[in-house]
């Protein structure tokens, strides 16, 4: 197996050096109270679990990583791998995600993590692929899954080595943070939150991660805006206040402790826009509301020339925004519609990136960041 093409070690995962057999836990829940166990009758002590990313169509509740991470630990797993199934739930769908092996920190908190590592589709298929009567067998059993409503766990005749040293090292994270003040003596105080994050992943895995689409895109778009109103002499009614966030692809930590040094009256923002991967897809706007009616994104995409390009939805579950939803701020999120086809990849390059589409989150963004400092 090769980086990245067929994996990418968690990214905060510990080093490891391992050889143990691959035990299929579907999805890697564990939930008897709802009738659902991916780890029922399995023993998978001393063995690699392999699961994919997301839950079954029929599950109930949200599942995070770190809940599948636990799991595994409790059970006695000594590793793990993770996989993005064939076929995509629609929130991966209009994200314009891949299944390819993508770079991610585990962010466990308060227990050592476990090994890991994220596998594409093609490698797990080569795992799963004794005894299966399927020449697509990771598509076969997450369509078994959800069409039988049952778990398709199994042992896969497959041993795995994984070997990789790693090192933690502590720094500090900066927000970088600038106003227009506003004019309103009443409204001023109600700022509008513009941001987008500037970290990265650097140099990971031997690898290097340049992260243009992810998300110098957006910071770039956060600085042109800044720059077209003051630039323009405009002082707009409320303070619009420019956030260009750290720490985000390691848990929100940025935005995180922007908001909590504002969690009071009158440092709380009365809304917030977010930019996030904006450079590349089909030409066409993603737009996640919350907080607002959506008719305010519509407005200012008539308004800004783009309103057939605009395709709007409600609450986008991961980004800066999250923050500010959970302390009952009003949100905006901007990504370019399609394929992000170099999402968390080493060949997310600048020549990837499209002016044109780039150009037009930033016209909007602007006008949204207007109209919103504006209204009554």
């Amino acid at each position: 197996a090769r980086a990245p093409a067929d994996y990418l070690p968690i990214l905060d995962s510990p080093p490891v050096r391992v050889a143990a057999p691959v035990v299929f836990v579907g999805h890697g829940i564990s939930d008897p109270a709802r009738g659902y166990d991916d780890y029922a009758g399995l023993d998978v002590k001393n063995r690699v679990v392999l699961f994919m990313r997301g839950k079954p169509d029929h599950y109930p509740s949200p599942v995070s990583h770190a809940d599948k991470e636990r799991i595994a630990r409790e059970n006695g797993a000594v590793a793990f791998l993770t996989v993005t199934g064939p076929i995509l739930n629609p929130y991966e769908a209009r994200r314009g995600m891949t299944t390819a092996p993508s770079a991610f920190y585990g962010r466990q908190t308060g227990v050592p993590p476990l090994p890991g590592a994220w596998i594409s589709p093609a490698f797990a298929d080569r795992l799963l692929s004794s005894g299966a009567s399927d020449d697509q067998p990771l598509r076969a059993s997450q369509e078994s899954v959800n069409r039988l409503r049952r778990p398709q766990s199994r042992a896969t005749g497959a041993v795995v080595h994984m070997s990789w040293e790693s090192l933690r090292t502590s720094g500090p994270l900066y927000n970088v943070v600038a106003s227009i003040q506003g004019r309103e003596t009443d409204l001023k105080e109600q700022s509008i939150v513009v941001g987008a994050h500037r970290d990265h992943f650097g140099r990971q895995a031997g690898l290097l991660f340049p992260g243009a689409d992810d998300n110098a895109s957006g910071t770039a778009v956060v600085l042109e805006v800044a720059r077209a109103i003051v630039e323009a002499g405009l002082q707009p009614a409320r303070t619009i206040t420019f956030v260009s966030f750290d720490g985000e692809e390691q848990g929100l930590l940025g935005s995180r402790l922007y908001m909590n040094d504002r969690l009071r009256e009158p440092l709380k923002p009365s809304g917030m826009i977010n930019v996030d991967h904006a450079g590349i897809g089909n030409g066409r706007l993603t737009v996640g509301v919350t907080g607002y009616d959506q008719r305010t994104a519509q407005e200012a995409g008539q308004a800004a020339g783009l309103a057939e390009q605009l395709d709007l939805f409600g609450f986008f579950p991961g980004g800066d925004h999250v923050p500010f939803k959970e302390a009952g701020v009003p949100t905006i999120t901007v990504v370019s519609g399609g394929p992000h086809l170099h999402y968390h990849q080493p060949t997310d390059t600048p020549e990837t990136i499209n002016p044109e589409i780039l150009q037009s989150a930033a016209r909007y963004v602007l006008t949204l960041a207007w109209q919103l400092a504006n209204s009554r």
